[in-house]
């Protein structure tokens, strides 16, 4: 992140000319460059958006979850900050809230909202699913707990997004390995099947051998998505195939999922698959 700066500080400092900060970097926000011919990474744009607030902003929302670990960030996203309402710029998000110096913490040297409050805000501030899926990462990278979230959603009784934040935090998985296994296992829950178990490990006797996306382990019933390496590892796929048939040869049922398939299809595939092995309860 060292080629990130203001430009008038440069100036003033004598570390560039004018011509020279021209000439070598283009701004990525007001008075906030970057070298020409990189291409910004995800952290890069997060400590352009702090210096473009004067260093007096916290890092928040997504841009916060990365910087604790989530994954499945791209780095063109915008960058959240809390901080005094400014005029619109594009890249960026500016929540003026309320912000208890208890929920500002420090994550590679840049101030951010701490895990509880990063979680507090995104389950507000996202639309369910999108939520969901970025709870999942950050609980997956970074536990949190949601009793500390729960804390500041009665401190912030009154703050927009309360009922959202409180219908998915129950729903947080950190057993999620990607946000097409948030979105598959919410189309389960919402279709009113038991929630599934993730990351659901298969041995035979002592051996280990298979970890399941997510499943009903009392039907011995699983769904796995397949996500776009199977068509770009061949030595992935051919993995996949030879764990999932040892999980089916220890009686396993597993309905593979793809992203061309009908989530309607889906879902009866996998309540066929439950009223076969015992399941008997009816669909919402």
């Amino acid at each position: 992140m060292g080629g990130v700066l203001i430009g008038s500080e440069a100036i003033a400092t004598g570390a560039l000319t004018e011509h020279q900060l021209r000439r070598w970097y283009r701004p990525l926000f007001r008075d906030v460059y970057v070298p020409k011919w990189d291409a910004p990474s995800l952290d890069d744009r997060i400590l352009a958006a702090w210096l473009w607030s004067r260093r007096r902003a916290a890092v928040a929302g997504v841009a916060a979850s990365a910087l604790h670990g989530a994954q499945w960030v791209d780095a063109d996203r915008p960058i959240e900050l809390v901080a005094p309402s400014a005029r619109p710029q594009s890249g960026l998000v500016v929540r003026n809230e309320t912000l208890g110096d208890e929920e500002v913490t420090r994550v590679k040297g840049l101030p951010a909202t701490t895990l509880a409050r990063t979680a507090f805000d995104l389950g507000r501030h996202l639309p369910r699913g999108a939520a969901l899926a970025r709870l999942d990462a950050l609980m997956r990278a970074t536990p949190f707990s949601s009793e500390d979230v729960n804390l500041l959603a009665k401190r912030y009784r009154g703050a927009r997004g309360m009922r959202r934040l409180r219908g998915v935090l129950p729903l947080v998985d950190g057993g999620a390995a990607s946000p097409k296994e948030t979105w598959l296992r919410l189309l389960f829950i919402d279709a009113g099947l038991p929630i599934p178990t993730t990351q659901i490990p298969i041995y035979d006797g002592w051996q280990f051998v298979a970890l399941l996306d997510m499943g009903w382990e009392d039907y011995k019933v699983a769904a796995e998505y397949d996500g776009d390496q199977h068509r770009t590892d061949r030595r992935q796929f051919v993995k996949d195939i030879n764990r999932l048939a040892k999980a089916q040869d220890l009686g396993w049922q597993v309905i593979r999922v793809v992203n061309e398939h009908r989530p309607d299809d889906v879902i009866s595939r996998v309540y066929q698959a439950l009223i076969r092995r015992g399941y008997r309860r009816d669909l919402r």
